[in-house]
């Protein structure tokens, strides 16, 4: 967790990169890529996997997966995620076999364009995921709402550098609070 522009997506898509995922997102199997633009900090990292581990994974990012979605989409028989909402085609990625069974999964950002409601789908997906032998979860967010998976390891990225802290102590955590009692607070300045 972090504001923008604290690393946060540069260092899961390092983390995904160096397990051998492509940068705009797919599997272990998928390679497409419309821009270089990713950080070489992938280079760098040397991931530890055990004997038994499973080499699946799959990563998925907000702000690719338009393109990913086409590159699908267009590489075989594959889902229509285009005729959905980017909260609806999230899902429908989410419930394929790519999701099945052990290996990294890495997300980054995946609560634009979900609701409320969805992002409370997607902590009971997050759960399971968790809980299954030989899968790990590794996740950039801005939602207070994901970072409260029972269990996770919280990070949080700041100017400072990264830090482990617990949920009620996470920054977002007291800013959607402290707005959420009093937003006439916050607009007051904003239209000031």
């Amino acid at each position: 967790m972090g504001e923008n522009g604290t690393g946060k997506s540069t260092i899961v898509e390092a983390v995904a990169m160096a397990y051998g995922l492509g940068a705009e997102g797919g599997s272990v199997h998928g390679r497409d890529s419309t821009w270089a633009s990713e950080s070489p900090l992938h280079e760098f990292l040397r991931l530890q996997r055990g004997a038994a581990a499973s080499k699946w994974g799959y990563f998925l990012r907000a702000e690719t997966m338009h393109g990913m979605f086409t590159f699908l989409q267009s590489s075989g028989p594959e889902r229509d995620f285009h005729s959905r909402s980017h909260g609806e085609a999230l899902w429908e990625i989410l419930g394929t076999s790519r999701f099945d069974g052990g290996g990294l999964f890495v997300l980054d950002e995946p609560e634009a364009g979900l609701s409320f409601d969805a992002q409370l789908r997607l902590v009971a997906l997050l759960i399971e995921l968790a809980d299954r032998r030989g899968a790990q979860v590794l996740m950039a967010t801005h939602s207070p709402i994901l970072a409260s998976v029972p269990g996770a390891t919280l990070l949080e990225l700041s100017d400072s550098g990264i830090r482990e802290t617990r949920w009620e102590h996470l920054e977002m955590v007291d800013g959607y609070r402290r707005f959420l009692e009093a937003p006439q607070r916050y607009l007051r300045y904003l239209m000031e």
